[in-house]
């Protein structure tokens, strides 16, 4: 139920949602004048919105800043949270990948490096997926094909939530004998690890983040950037709001 509510919650959000609502409302409005200004609103909206720069100023003020491989200490597993696989696509003898895909390969690059010793996946099946696969188990295959050992890899296939994938993987910890005494190193979107950090503060379970997949790029000051309309802009919005969103929630249910 809290799964769906968060879902429906973010779609009221959405700043697209409002510029539909409000296109919408204008032109039915019995009021010409009055619709006209409504209708007007929703476009001012919809500039605001898919504008390049400033979608992507405030990605980068929200993103933590990304950390150095050759900065990090040794540790002894790097958490890995999912929400990365395409499935609604059915296919059993491949990873098919979203957006977020640094997720597992920069895991596969810190395990190459020696960086951590071994990887926790963490994550079961999202909403109304059509692939009976778990998240966890496709990110395995994809880290056996790119070369990590099996017996260096742990997998928790029941996860639905950012919050279970910490309780959960502190349990998958405690069982296979791991101290909590010491520090993981926590792997997920930059515009994800807030929340993700805040949870597993919240269930006692230590760990230094490693932000990947990032959204933001560098600023640049040309015409296309200041002035053309993006619908990618959009899109980084409605990643924003929907994560903003989810930390408002995860407080009010006091997950954070």
């Amino acid at each position: 139920m809290f799964f769906y509510l968060s879902q429906f919650l973010s779609f009221l959000a959405m700043p697209f949602t409002w510029v539909v609502i409000l296109l919408i409302s204008g032109l039915l409005w019995k009021k010409k004048e009055t619709g006209r200004k409504i209708m007007l609103l929703g476009i001012i909206i919809l500039l605001f919105f898919s504008n390049q720069f400033l979608s992507n100023w405030m990605m980068q003020k929200w993103e933590p800043d990304f950390k150095m491989f050759s900065e990090l200490p040794d540790y002894e597993v790097g958490i890995v949270l999912t929400g990365v696989t395409n499935l609604s696509k059915t296919v059993y003898d491949r990873t098919f990948f979203n957006k977020g895909a640094d997720r597992a390969t920069h895991a596969v690059q810190l395990y190459k490096m020696g960086k951590i010793k071994k990887i926790l996946i963490t994550g079961g099946q999202g909403l109304n997926p059509s692939n009976s696969n778990t998240e966890a188990e496709l990110l395995r295959d994809f880290m056996l094909i790119a070369g990590v050992e099996q017996k260096d890899i742990l997998v928790e296939t029941q996860a639905k939530n950012t919050y279970q994938n910490a309780v959960l993987a502190k349990e998958t910890l405690i069982a296979n004998d791991y101290s909590l005494a010491q520090k993981y190193l926590l792997i997920t979107s930059a515009f994800h690890m807030t929340r993700a950090k805040g949870c597993f503060d919240k269930v006692g379970l230590p760990t230094d983040t490693f932000p990947v997949d990032y959204y933001s790029q560098d600023t640049k000051f040309n015409l296309p950037t200041l002035l053309y309309p993006d619908p990618q802009a959009m899109s980084h919005w409605h990643k924003l709001f929907k994560e903003w969103i989810g930390i408002i929630t995860y407080r009010l249910v006091g997950y954070l």
